[in-house]
């Protein structure tokens, strides 16, 4: 048994279709990955990466903005023995998710943020890239004219997440082997404080994987970091099906008023998805069986 199941964070009615041909593509590069005997951990970083390079995605290009108009990024992977890495609010480079594996397989950390891993990134060779797109520029801008009519002091900025809703992409495979990989990539909330950390990057809340399952979440960080979403879903699967797990843990956050998703894996290629958002794009495939939403 192989699988793979990706998912692209928030999608609304506009780019729905756009998004679904996204995680498709994504989901397909990480299943030929996994077919040829290839690891989990591979497949997962090259769905992910290939979301980063898709600008419909928040995610690497095309990533949303900070407040201060740059694009700061976060990114995670684990595998099933525990190994983990990830980088925070990440700048300049193209894919944050290679850097989050670099930080696992070359370092003594698991997580490097602001300018330490950019500089790191760039030690070990990533090319400076800028993430920036018109598009995200636009929206940007678009978006403190609309608060400064509303409030000039900006208090809060309480209605901007229903407005631009929340962007993260992740992937969770089984190989061959029967081990078990999680990768998830974020640009974070559009006009986000400079530094603003989310869940992507915090094992255990937006990534986690043991000998139990694998769990990649999108969606309010701030929740999701409260009730250690993805976490709290491998811990259910020790006594329930995958995707109850996923169900009555995504059902939880929302009590708090959390929005949020995620995509879940057991030992046993079975997937798990849900959500409580307008919707996600997702992926999935399990011996060569292909679904998509």
């Amino acid at each position: 048994m192989i699988a793979i199941a990706v998912h692209g964070g928030v999608s609304g009615q506009k780019r729905q279709e756009i998004q679904r041909r996204g995680v498709k593509e994504a989901a397909g590069e990480g299943y030929r990955l996994l077919d040829r005997g290839d690891s989990a951990l591979d497949a997962v970083e090259c769905a992910v990466v290939k979301m980063e390079d898709n600008p419909v995605f928040n995610a690497g290009t095309g990533s949303a903005l900070t407040i201060e108009g740059e694009a700061e990024m976060d990114a995670s992977v684990m595998t099933d023995d525990l190994r983990c890495g990830a980088v925070g609010a990440i700048k300049w480079v193209k894919n944050p998710v290679k850097v989050a594996r670099m930080v696992m397989e070359k370092t003594d950390h698991i997580m490097l943020a602001g300018e330490g891993a950019t500089r790191f990134a760039w030690m070990m060779g990533f090319d400076y890239y800028n993430p920036v797109t018109p598009d995200k520029r636009r929206m940007l801008l678009q978006k403190i004219e609309e608060l400064s009519e509303d409030d000039p002091r900006l208090p809060r900025m309480k209605d901007y997440r229903s407005r631009y809703g929340y962007g993260t992409v992740g992937a969770v495979a089984l190989d061959r082997n029967g081990r078990i990989a999680v990768a998830t990539s974020t640009g974070g909330l559009m006009m986000n404080l400079p530094g603003r950390l989310g869940d992507t990057p915090v094992i255990g809340a937006g990534t986690y994987a043991n000998a139990v399952g694998g769990v990649s979440a999108m969606g309010h960080g701030e929740c999701i970091m409260r009730v250690v979403l993805a976490k709290a879903i491998v811990d259910r699967m020790k006594t329930c099906p995958v995707q109850r797990a996923v169900d009555e843990t995504v059902s939880i956050a929302g009590d708090i008023g959390g929005e949020c998703g995620a995509i879940a894996l057991d030992k046993a290629g079975n997937v798990g998805i849900g959500f409580n958002t307008e919707g996600m794009a997702y992926a999935s495939i399990r011996d060569g069986q292909l679904e998509v939403f």
